[in-house]
């Protein structure tokens, strides 16, 4: 028997999550009731679990098992599309992607006979847990940079599939995944007739790391993803520069302010013949600047975190004295105020 968990979490998108159950109920309905069986789960156990939005509660049976064979899929987040309030979609990601159902998915996830699915935000929870490093995906039209910063693949297609991974765009396309799930695991006559009896059609070709490959890729909306790893770690100052390069030299004490709490992170900055270097330490983790650019008093560059999540950041700051001010951003998330200062000359 094929069976499938649809996980609930807190502000949840109900269309992501409901379209794929009634596609998944009405396969069942068309088929040996042995052949298919759909619930919706929770990583806690059953549970009244509310939605995003206006927080309608629909109820989960079951408690998420990554180690059932079948098919788990995973929604996106419905609330504000902007800010970091309790309420807001990238606020509400970041906290399943740091919850118990990441753990459960990530396990899935190394399962090659488990299919792990998700629609819209739902391969951010995936990624902002670190766990699609290096493997195509796809989400809301809004995310794909955020996507792409937490080391994932973007592709910007209706459904992609990569190995046990399958992801949907934005909130319809939990009927295209769903639908493409049943064709492929329980055949063409059974998605057919339940596109039949929705009167709807799968729309979009599912993408494939298959055949040949087009002549130029199309890229991600023609934005480039912040920070790529293999950037060159500095970046040389014009003449007119390096006379300003000691107003960021030393070691500085900062705070971030994320939408999952504050980060305390030491940075050690320098010069050496016109050239920026510096590096970020949180804890045991330390972290090269990448591409740091000198504009008068503003520095800018981009770095690679793992904690409290895996994310290509873009830092911006200014310093005033021995106090320094600024912002640290990844795609869609809110930009994260960033402060500081200085607790050392320049570094050695």
């Amino acid at each position: 028997m094929l069976h499938v968990q649809i996980v609930l979490f807190d502000g949840f998108d109900l269309l992501d999550a409901i379209a794929p159950y009634e596609v998944f109920c009405a396969a069942e309905m068309l088929t040996d009731s042995t052949a298919l069986s759909v619930e919706l789960v929770t990583a806690e156990g059953p549970r009244s679990v509310p939605s995003g939005g206006k927080g309608l509660p629909i109820g989960a049976g079951g408690r998420l098992d990554p180690t059932r064979r079948g098919i788990i899929l995973v929604p996106g987040a419905s609330g504000e599309l902007e800010g970091d309030g309790p309420d807001a979609i990238p606020t509400i990601l970041a906290r399943a992607a740091n919850s118990e159902l990441a753990v459960l998915l990530k396990q899935a996830l190394e399962l090659p006979d488990q299919i792990v699915a998700t629609v819209c935000g739902g391969s951010l929870i995936l990624a902002m847990g670190g766990h699609l490093e290096g493997r195509s995906a796809v989400t809301n039209h809004l995310g794909m940079d955020l996507l792409g910063a937490t080391g994932a693949i973007p592709v910007p297609a209706r459904v992609v599939e990569d190995g046990n991974l399958i992801t949907g765009g934005g909130v319809t396309s939990g009927l295209d995944v769903a639908l493409y799930l049943v064709e492929r695991e329980l055949g063409p006559r059974i998605a057919h007739a339940v596109e039949q009896l929705f009167e709807y059609e799968r729309r979009g070709t599912v993408w494939r790391k298959e055949g040949l490959s087009p002549r130029q890729e199309l890229s991600v909306r023609d934005v480039p993803v912040v920070a790529a790893v293999d950037m060159e770690p500095a970046s040389r100052l014009s003449e007119s520069d390096v006379a300003r390069e000691s107003v960021f030299d030393g070691i500085w004490d900062t705070t971030i302010a994320t939408p999952v709490g504050k980060l305390a992170v030491q940075l050690h900055i320098t010069t050496v013949d016109g050239v920026v270097q510096g590096k970020a330490t949180q804890g045991d983790e330390v972290s090269p600047f990448l591409q740091p650019v000198l504009e008068g008093r503003t520095l800018r560059w981009s770095q690679r975190v793992t904690k409290p999540m895996r994310l290509n950041l873009a830092f911006e700051v200014n310093v005033d004295g021995d106090r320094m001010t600024g912002t640290a951003k990844a795609g869609i998330l809110p930009a994260s105020k960033l402060s500081g200062v200085r607790v050392r000359g320049a570094t050695t």
